[in-house]
């Protein structure tokens, strides 16, 4: 047979099949289309990258993942919640008026409640971040667990390598759960030493054909950092020098943390042993890592782990809901801005009604197809009154969400389909105005240090940026 009637043949047959399953999904019909136009137009390849990156089988996935577990997240959960009483009886969980709906949304679709006595600090500088974080873990007396999407081989990973061999060595119980896309380049020869040490790793998903059945797309995204049950990390800061702004393809690079002391940390070790038992089936429900919580301030504070294991997405529901309540600001700070439609009307809606949204991206890009996706919908969002920035003084990777100077949001997700879809993500909201203030402020700064985008720059673009743009939209469902 002819090679090129082969390879057609062949094409029609994975076509039909793919788009049957398609159909069959009945989800959004954007992103069904755009899998259909990557079927079509993409001979084969589309057809491969559905039957590896299709949705359904996620969601499959992550539900026989759920049943498998179920028995340990109620266990968890009623430890976390059980072990945060002594504290909350004594001083009581006040939610700033006006918010119980948006902390009842986050308690029903994560399973998790809002509690207060938390002292929360916030980092926007890679050094004071990881100054803080190894300070941390020196003071460490019975267990750190760490969980990153990336670990770099560089002097930085090497560094905290080190440091938690020695903490291991000491006698403390050390965890590192890593990303295997994430942290794919790192080499046995790098992690010797924890396992020499006693330090105890694992890979998030890894990539193995032959042994399980492969999901490249779903991906823990989440950075995340407990010590001793009582202090947490939670922001956008990963483990390598770029975090430090030591590598100058992108320039200085800027992030966000925070850290949070009191039984808010009990909900983010939570989530890291519920991911542990994920990838090594170890169970951590012990009082060991559930220590009865300090009271260490005044912030209240609700972590939200979020996922495709999650039947509605989660994360979505409370962007859409912080969004449709806020009355006079909203300040948005994201590297990656791909909104999906509901969170497009949302923000137009806001901006008609006179709220003012800030929205805040970089001009530069590890993922130039997302950002490409993203600026197609510029237009559309300045239109109606938002302030779009681009920050041109390097890399901008804080992921941050300030509603009305009243509360936040911050931590591993983006403003795109893929953190609401598709990674594992975590975030932290404090419903502190303190906290909010300051994050506030900081995105105040960026817009400052950053070129506002308006009519007259989308009128004056280049015919080609347009058509880049455009065709990049039509994958923005897939990103």
């Amino acid at each position: 047979m002819n090679p090129g009637l082969l390879l057609f043949a062949v094409h029609a047959v994975l076509a039909v099949l793919a788009i049957v399953g398609i159909l069959r999904r009945r989800k959004d019909p954007v992103a069904m289309l755009a899998w259909i136009f990557a079927v079509l137009v993409l001979p084969i390849l589309g057809s491969v990258l559905y039957f590896l990156m299709g949705e359904d089988r996620v969601r499959r996935r992550a539900v026989r993942k759920r049943q498998r577990v179920a028995h340990l997240l109620t266990h968890l959960s009623h430890r976390a919640a059980r072990r945060s009483e002594p504290v909350l009886g004594q001083h009581d969980t006040v939610l700033p008026a006006g918010l119980e709906t948006i902390e009842r949304i986050g308690r029903r679709l994560a399973d998790m409640p809002a509690v207060g006595g938390n002292a929360v600090e916030v980092y926007d500088e890679g050094k004071a971040t990881f100054d803080a974080l190894e300070e941390a873990i020196r003071s460490a007396r019975q267990y750190v667990h760490m969980e990153y999407y990336i670990w770099q081989a560089d002097r930085t990973g090497a560094h905290f390598r080190d440091l938690l061999v020695e903490r291991a060595r000491a006698g403390v119980e050390c965890r590192v759960l890593l990303d295997a896309v994430g942290c794919f380049r790192l080499t046995r020869r790098f992690l010797r030493p924890w396992k020499q040490a006693g330090v105890k790793y694992a890979f998030f998903l890894p990539l193995e054909p032959l042994r399980r059945r492969i999901s490249p797309h779903l991906r823990n995204h989440r950075k995340i950092a407990v010590i001793d049950g009582h202090t947490a990390f939670v922001g956008s800061q990963n483990i390598g020098d770029e975090y430090r702004g030591w590598r100058r393809r992108l320039g200085p690079w800027y992030d966000s943390n925070l850290r949070i002391r009191g039984p808010a940390a009990l909900f983010v070790e939570q989530t890291f042993a519920e991911d542990w038992l994920f990838a090594t089936r170890e169970d951590l429900a012990d009082d060991r890592y559930f220590p009865e919580p300090p009271w260490a301030g005044e912030s209240v504070v609700q972590v939200l782990p979020t996922g495709p294991d999650q039947d509605v997405s989660a994360l979505a529901q409370l962007v859409f809901a912080a969004v449709a309540a806020a009355e006079r600001s909203i300040r948005i700070e994201t590297p990656y801005f791909v909104p999906h439609a509901a969170l497009q009307q949302a923000l137009l809606h806001a901006a008609l009604r006179g709220v003012r949204v800030q929205l805040v991206v970089p001009t530069r890009s590890d993922a130039p197809l997302v950002l490409w996706a993203g600026r197609s919908f510029y237009r559309e969002l300045i239109e109606a009154g938002v302030e779009l920035y681009e920050f041109d003084d390097g890399m901008l990777h804080a992921k941050i969400m300030t509603i009305d100077d009243r509360w936040c949001m911050l931590g591993s997700a983006n403003m795109d389909i893929r953190s609401f879809r598709l990674n594992f993500e975590i975030t932290a909201l404090v419903y502190d105005a303190a906290v909010a203030a300051r994050l506030s402020h900081l995105v105040a700064e960026h817009c400052r240090r950053s070129r506002r985008i308006d009519l007259k720059d989308m009128r004056r673009r280049p015919v080609l940026a347009e058509l880049t743009e455009g065709a990049a939209r039509l994958f923005a469902p897939l990103l």
